[in-house]
């Protein structure tokens, strides 16, 4: 049985082992939306250098994020306005991954893939928890996060392989995220053959 996650918001926010080991070191006493707030504005500051032309900035992007909204990834997200931290993030990623995409020239059908491949996660994970089917817990590891997916990214960058990254990137996320879902709904009791089961057993 996949064990129920103490808070959905904490799941909503798809972090990899990076982020939650750095929200193990401070126990989860940091609140989340300061801290992710303040990485979004310098995040935005380095995209927009990046848009502008000088992308050696905005490689860096993903490790400022990671190192300000990472440590609050263990908080409970049980303030009034926390549950605007998953969105934030789901908007700094795809953000990055758009414009990493576009400022190497990498096709747009491979932007478009892989920003597909994880737009369908993140619906896939918000639809199951609405319907009690959580998630295993290796899928965010095996996912990388959305640290993970930015620093896999900056990495590539940076060693100047932009387009193959797209292509294996998309190619691992779709056969992952397709895969797992598939198996995981296909494996879920439906609700009306639970409910026959019980009147017949009555």
């Amino acid at each position: 049985m996949t064990p129920v996650p103490a808070s959905r918001v904490v799941t909503y926010r798809d972090d990899g082992p990076l982020s939650r080991a750095m929200g193990l070191l401070v126990a989860g006493q940091l609140p989340p939306l300061p801290p992710v707030l303040a990485g979004t504005f310098v995040t935005g500051v380095l995209l927009l250098i990046g848009v502008a032309g000088s992308d050696g900035l905005a490689v860096f992007a993903p490790a400022v994020m990671l190192l300000l909204a990472g440590p609050g990834s263990t908080h409970p997200h049980d303030g009034r306005l926390d549950w605007t931290v998953p969105p934030i993030l789901r908007a700094v990623e795809y953000a990055f991954v758009a414009e990493c995409g576009f400022s190497h020239e990498v096709p747009p059908v491979l932007i478009v893939l892989l920003l597909a491949a994880m737009a369908f996660h993140h619906y896939d994970l918000v639809y199951r928890l609405r319907q009690h089917v959580y998630p295993p817990p290796w899928l965010s590891a095996a996912g990388l996060g959305w640290d993970g997916r930015t620093m896999a990214l900056a990495l590539a960058a940076l060693a100047g392989w932009m387009t193959a990254a797209f292509v294996l990137l998309a190619l691992y996320l779709w056969a992952l995220f397709a895969w797992e879902s598939l198996t995981c709904w296909l494996a879920a009791p439906r609700p009306g053959v639970e409910t026959a089961e019980a009147g017949t057993q009555d």
